[in-house]
């Protein structure tokens, strides 16, 4: 059953809206005709086509995009200071899987940078955002592909850089962050939670060595519901497979998830 609301409509930001799984979730979110959703992307070519094609698709006009790096703290920071409006639902999605060691201008590494950093940026900057849209809640992709982090290392500068390993460390910090943070905001009515979205053949998973045999669609129909769906704000600081919750293990050492999170802070001062 899907979650009912007396206003008019509900605004859903979707990162990473371009890549298979994002523009599924934006797609889904979408066909609700209730739901405004926007494309959070970075290259404005590929977000404009995007938002036509899921336009044209449901027959939604409420679809548009916005652009930012979600690599630079900076460039989230600034998309939260032009943002108008509430936000109910922010679904953070956006990935890398670069098969080499690269860095950001800021000399971050790139995986790190876009899939931890990105996270837990985006929460911190529309926090006052979702404060003022509550009930709000936050989604974050994760996967059962999870583990390895270290948190001496969390840039790869000590050990030989493998963007599989990589991966596997950033999707445990996702998860570990759905705790620290759901934590935090459980006081002002919003939720944070956790999920794996399916093993869908795309550029990520093909940077990885993986084939993926979910569709798209298949893979983000776990986002969208926990975006949706009564679950979302009943439950929070839980992590999600095939919509149905799982125990997950990197929640369950509260000091190792709080100094993640201190490591993380430090990366915005």
């Amino acid at each position: 059953m899907t979650e009912q609301k007396s206003d008019n409509h509900r605004i859903t930001a979707v990162t990473g809206a371009t890549g298979a799984i994002g523009e599924a979730i934006a797609r889904q979110l979408a066909e609700n005709p209730r739901n405004e959703v926007v494309l959070i992307c970075r290259d404005e070519d590929k977000a404009a086509g995007c938002v036509a094609q899921i336009t044209r698709a449901t027959g939604n006009p409420r679809v548009r995009y916005d652009l930012a790096d979600l690599s630079r703290h900076s460039s989230i920071q600034a998309l939260a200071d032009r943002w108008s409006g509430p936000l109910h639902v922010l679904v953070n999605n956006a990935a890398v899987t670069p098969r080499r060691r690269e860095s950001t201008p800021e000399g971050i590494e790139r995986q790190f940078a876009t899939n931890v950093l990105g996270y837990f940026w985006m929460v911190e900057a529309f926090t006052r955002c979702l404060k003022h849209s509550i009930p709000a809640r936050v989604v974050n992709v994760a996967s059962y592909w999870a583990g390895g982090l270290d948190i001496e290392d969390l840039e790869f500068k000590h050990r030989p850089y493998d963007n599989n390993a990589a991966y596997r460390q950033s999707k445990q910090a996702n998860r570990m962050l759905t705790v620290a943070f759901a934590k935090r905001l459980q006081p002002f009515d919003i939720t944070v939670n956790a999920c794996h979205p399916g093993d869908v053949n795309s550029t990520l998973s093909g940077n990885l060595g993986f084939g993926g045999h979910e569709s798209p669609d298949e893979g983000a129909r776990t986002p969208v519901w926990l975006a949706t769906d009564e679950i979302g704000s009943q439950r929070t600081g839980k992590y999600f497979e095939h919509r149905r919750e799982v125990g997950c293990p990197f929640a369950a050492d509260p000091k190792a998830v709080e100094a993640l999170f201190t490591a993380c802070q430090a990366y915005g001062i």
